[in-house]
């Protein structure tokens, strides 16, 4: 069996995949690109910073740079949930073009805001669905949808969704002072509960890494704020809340330690305001 290790990209909201033996492939993986974020009539590919060209710009020349032989965007590719506006569509299909014209192998996992994204993009384009796929021992999938039990069973686990992110002191550059992080989460090796206890496959993985968002206008849900929106994702309480959790800068900055919830612990009230994940 091929076993790899999560290698954050410096500076870079991108992990490589880096098999630790001979054989297999080095991935890249990417989330929440959210093409037409921000977009209008005139500028269907949404401002400068976050339009498909330059997504895609910077998406090659980081593959380039981390050597890799394929790329797994892992859900959101596109920011309307449903249905992808007609103006969209060649953004959609010239953002995955790009790393097929480079010869990198380009995979989708399926997140909640693609649906209706499959007929736009190059044939080229394998696409797996919102359970995820498992690259060299690391289970890949989006977040809003409980993944299969074969990434379960994986000994690493990489999400997106969350779109994490940590507010800092505001300065006159960055007077929100939110910054997009890492999380990564250390999982104590434990005994699995009984067969008659389990209700469903439990999450198996020693390391759980969530990625920041790709495009730099997404938004950050900050992660250090006394009470941040956890009802939108169960990646708190089912997977970051499995161990030590902590948060980094894309510059590999440590932040320390993430406050998370055990299993069980959110109260009702918190659980009722919670949107059932699509």
């Amino acid at each position: 069996m091929v076993t790899a290790r999560l290698v954050p990209v410096p500076g870079a909201p991108a992990l490589v995949i880096e098999p630790t033996s001979g054989s297999g492939r080095r991935t890249l993986v990417v989330s929440d690109v959210h093409l037409g974020i921000g977009s209008t009539p005139e500028r269907p590919s949404g401002p400068f910073e976050g339009s498909g060209r330059a997504l895609s710009e910077e998406l090659v020349r980081i593959a380039r740079a981390s050597r890799v032989d394929s790329i797994v965007v892992a859900g959101d590719a596109k920011h309307p949930i449903v249905g992808t506006p007609r103006a969209l569509r060649p953004v959609v299909f010239d953002f995955f073009a790009r790393p097929l014209e480079e010869g990198f192998a380009t995979e989708l996992v399926l997140g909640n805001h693609d649906v209706g994204i499959v007929p736009h993009l190059p044939r080229e384009v394998t696409v797996h669905p919102a359970t995820g796929v498992v690259r060299d021992g690391v289970g890949i999938f989006h977040g809003h949808r409980w993944p299969s039990d074969g990434v379960l069973r994986a000994t690493r686990l990489v999400a997106g969704h969350l779109h994490p992110g940590y507010r800092l002191a505001p300065t006159a550059t960055d007077p929100e002072g939110k910054r997009r992080c890492w999380v990564r989460v250390e999982v104590a090796e434990r005994r699995p509960p009984p067969h008659r206890a389990r209700r469903r496959a439990e999450p198996a993985a020693r390391e759980i890494v969530i990625l920041p968002a790709f495009n730099p206008i997404a938004g950050t849900e900050a992660l250090n704020r006394e009470r941040p929106a956890r009802g939108r994702t169960f990646l708190y309480s089912r997977f970051l809340a499995l161990g030590s959790a902590r948060a980094y800068l894309l510059d590999g900055t440590d932040l320390g330690p993430l406050v998370t919830s055990p299993p069980g612990a959110r109260s009702t009230r918190a659980r009722s305001r919670a949107p059932k994940a699509r």
